[in-house]
């Protein structure tokens, strides 16, 4: 079933707030890990892969913003191009038990402030609010009452803003359709797909953050690469290099105080110095 169309389940859940009632607008989904296909049978996806999701996501969200003409395509495709655009997606929360799928619902489902952190300065007449983990590393920020007043109000969503979604397996849609077809919910069956073992993509990703440097993009004909196997052995690379007559030189030697150094060590280790 590799390639076919999987239908998943989402629950999308808007913030735009962060831990010191500021604004910071970000989505919380709730996502199953796979879909259904024709046939009504769940599939397991065996991976999630968040550099391509947080592609897809920089390129719909600057798309619509060029459709409203709050974005110029040449902006839009110039932020594409930045090593760091400002999109990410994080998914290594994962909820195993029923129990757990609902803490993840109640966090993406909180409130805008904590009344336990909330205090109230007489003297000054300032509101105080503490932030982060309860622990050493826990802050609290002072401010007057009027902004803090215009931080909880400016997060009130407008009239008829709808602020929790759901798609595909959750939506309104898909149960109507069940229920049409005189179909009984029953449980899904479901498949897992086997765990292909393929080589990670972090260490491309590190070099590309670090350098800003694409280590997958062919320096001469500038299409993409694609890792089919990593080598380990040294035989075997230095095989491969023998066959290939390659010869590796440095630009410039090391400093000198390097080869020192490597000298001091080799008479520690042999017990030569006196």
């Amino acid at each position: 079933m590799t390639g076919s169309a999987l239908t998943p389940g989402i629950i999308a859940a808007i913030q735009a707030f962060g831990d010191r009632i500021n604004l910071h607008v970000h989505l919380h989904f709730l996502v199953t890990e796979g879909g259904t296909d024709e046939a009504g049978v769940f599939r397991k996806i065996p991976r999630i892969d968040d550099s391509r999701l947080a592609e897809i996501f920089a390129r719909e969200v600057l798309a619509t913003l060029v459709r409203k003409e709050l974005l110029s395509p040449e902006w839009a495709e110039r932020i594409l191009s930045w090593p760091h655009s400002g999109f990410n997606v994080h998914s290594l929360v994962r909820a195993k038990t029923k129990p757990e799928a609902e803490r993840v619902g109640k966090y993406m489902l909180r409130p805008v402030l904590a009344p336990e952190r909330l205090t109230f300065l007489e003297p000054e007449g300032k509101v105080g609010y503490r932030w982060g983990r309860d622990g050493p590393g826990q802050e609290t920020e002072v401010m007057d009452y009027l902004e803090f007043i215009a931080r909880v109000t400016s997060h009130i969503p407008d009239k008829g803003q709808v602020m929790v979604r759901y798609y595909g397996l959750y939506a309104n849609a898909h149960r109507g359709k069940v229920r049409k077809a005189n179909r009984v919910p029953v449980a899904l069956g479901m498949v897992e797909e086997e765990l292909r073992p393929v080589p990670s993509k972090g260490w491309a990703e590190m070099i590309r953050k670090v350098y800003e440097v694409d280590p997958l993009i062919c320096p001469r004909c500038g299409g993409r690469m694609k890792v089919v196997a990593f080598l380990t052995e040294y035989a075997v690379v230095d095989r491969i290099i023998r066959h290939l007559t390659l010869t590796f030189a440095a630009e410039k030697p090391p400093p000198a105080h390097i080869f020192e150094q490597v000298a001091l060590m080799t008479a520690e280790e042999s017990g030569d110095y006196e």
